[in-house]
């Protein structure tokens, strides 16, 4: 039975990160198709009664770092916690994933491949050069997708309302058919048993 999850996330999110490697291990033992919506939360935390980091209490913004650290220990994925290229400051990023999906390509893939550019690597994903290097490296004409990731400025906004509509607040979402929602890189475990994976 062949069955679509809907993917929400940020590009700049480490907790997309996290969970990132995890979930294509899922889509690919489930066989589900995967539709990816890299998002921007700017539209969504304000409706949702979320803050971005720098507007977030000095408790939650010190138990942020702790759970990333504990986080890395426990599933022993590397992630450097201090980026200097965090917060990526444009959407160049996420519209270059939406040109991957808008021409067919492996949107999922390209989406793994930028967190990790970011939260492993500490690479600069608002650097075209850079996120075209990240695409070539997939088999992708990155500089076509780069190109063209400016036009999907629309379909960025769009698709950040549609997640709010359906119930997206945070990174990363995943939502299945029957509209349920799962948020957080540790509700893997949950998805994955929803899914008999």
């Amino acid at each position: 039975m062949s069955f679509n999850i809907d993917y929400y996330f940020s590009t700049s999110s480490p907790w997309s990160y996290l969970g990132s490697g995890r979930f294509l291990e899922i889509a690919r033992k489930t066989g589900a198709t995967v539709s990816v919506y890299p998002v921007n939360y700017g539209i969504i935390f304000p409706q949702s009664g979320g803050l971005p980091l720098p507007k977030r209490s000095p408790q939650r913004q010190a138990y942020r770092m702790m759970e990333l650290k504990r986080w890395r220990d426990y599933l022993g994925i590397p992630i450097v916690l201090e980026p200097n290229n965090f917060p990526a400051s444009s959407p160049l990023a996420a519209q270059t994933i939406i040109a991957a999906r808008a021409a067919g390509q492996d949107a999922l893939a390209l989406s793994d491949a930028i967190l990790t550019a970011l939260w492993r690597d500490d690479r600069n994903i608002d650097d075209p050069g850079e996120l075209a290097a990240i695409a070539e490296s997939l088999g992708l004409d990155g500089h076509a997708l780069v190109n063209a990731a400016p036009a999907h400025a629309d379909t960025y906004a769009g698709d950040s309302e549609a997640g709010l509509a359906k119930g997206v607040f945070g990174a990363p979402s995943w939502v299945l058919p029957d509209g349920e929602v799962f948020w957080g890189q540790d509700r893997i475990d949950l998805l994955r048993w929803r899914l008999g994976a």
